[in-house]
């Protein structure tokens, strides 16, 4: 008989915290820039994303999941494209840090 406890488990297990994520309450556009946006504007959208996700349940979920994925684009977990950057390319003993 097989070993089941080595199994992964259920693929909805792993992403059920999306679910639970303040962000799908507001408009998608807050957390993905336009092309073109610069300056005061970019700040302001980047800003009032992050102030969605300052009260979000899945807070440590969703930066994880950025971090993890290196997901490219986009405001995940209160951190934005150039904040995971940072803390990517940022080493600590070696290994590139992975939490926040």
């Amino acid at each position: 008989m097989a070993n089941l406890s080595r199994l992964p488990g259920a693929v909805s297990q792993r992403w059920d915290w999306q679910l639970r994520g303040r962000c799908r309450e507001a408009d998608n556009a807050l957390f993905f820039h336009p092309s073109g946006e610069r300056g005061a504007a970019h700040h302001a959208r980047e800003e009032a994303a992050k102030a969605v996700c300052a009260d979000c349940p899945v807070l440590l979920e969703c930066r994880r999941h950025a971090l993890e994925t290196r997901e490219p684009y986009g405001v995940w977990g209160a951190l934005t494209e150039d904040d995971r950057h940072r803390l990517l390319t940022r080493t600590r003993g070696g290994h590139a840090a992975t939490a926040a």
